[in-house]
């Protein structure tokens, strides 16, 4: 369901989902927290106010790893917003060393403990490492007590573990990955190495694979399922989206039940209630 009423009810929204950046904003409006930094403070701004919202509507940032497009614009984040950001204890070197986020992350960052409950704006934040070639790479659980809803975000998989599972089976709303079509891939452009690093368990999560985890996934409390991080090259929504919705029909789950999507790319998605 859409809207630009922000009051009383938790909102997702997607600024950039992708190779090209990656953003999201979680919150009600009050308050709320965004998750990764791949979007200028211009583009975040203008969506953020076409949506009823403002650079006030979030209090925090978590960052998932430190690949380029999801921390772009961490280092901007932090010189002018000035808003805590929220690591690991493994990638806060790595972010406090790295040219896009050096030096101004330093005054921002707050470790997350580990194996434990972090109190991060309006919400109850637990982190899970999942394999993927960065220093760290994690997925969220986002328990957010005040509208009894709980948040799963996996993006950057290179495979399904047991934890991320789960955490997701928990979950009323789940964020996953849906890389790439494996005969795209296989078929494509790419050198061979570069399809290894995709496609061998360290790299993403393809079609099939996200389309095996929602079947292992699934529970009768699911109500939202987003598919992120398309490849422009190697996917279309419209694959992505078939695969996921066969996997649902494949266990009897009724077609609207569940608030099924993918994430564009390039362009900000509705603000969604969930």
């Amino acid at each position: 369901m859409e809207s630009t009423d922000t009051g009383g009810i938790l909102r997702f929204m997607s600024f950039s989902s992708g190779s090209c950046g990656n953003c999201y904003y979680l919150g009600d409006g009050d308050d709320g927290i965004l998750i990764d930094a791949g979007v200028s403070l211009r583009q975040l701004k203008i969506n953020l106010t076409a949506n009823g919202l403002s650079m006030e509507s979030f209090s925090s940032i978590l960052v998932t790893h430190d690949h380029m497009d999801h921390i772009r614009n961490l280092g901007s984040y932090c010189k002018k917003l000035h808003k805590p950001v929220y690591t690991t204890a493994a990638l806060h070197p790595a972010l406090v060393n790295h040219p896009l986020a050096a030096p101004h992350i330093s005054s921002c960052n707050k470790d997350l403990a580990e194996d434990e409950w972090n109190d991060v704006s309006i919400f109850k934040v637990k982190y899970f490492v999942v394999p993927h070639d960065a220093t760290q790479t994690v997925g969220y659980r986002i328990d957010c007590p005040k509208y009894g809803h709980r948040f799963v975000i996996m993006t950057d998989i290179g495979r399904m573990t047991d934890e991320a599972i789960n955490y997701a089976r928990e979950a009323d709303t789940l964020v996953i990955e849906s890389n790439y079509d494996t005969d795209m891939l296989l078929s494509g452009p790419y050198t061979f190495d570069l399809k290894m690093r995709i496609c061998k368990g360290n790299g993403h999560l393809s079609n099939d694979e996200c389309a095996d985890a929602i079947k292992d996934i699934w529970h009768e409390g699911l109500r939202n399922i987003f598919l992120c991080h398309l490849s422009e090259n190697n996917n279309t929504p419209e694959l992505a989206y078939r695969s996921a919705k066969a996997a649902l029909e494949s266990l009897g789950v009724e077609e609207g039940s569940v608030n099924l999507r993918t994430l564009p790319r390039r362009t900000p998605s509705p603000l969604l209630m969930l």
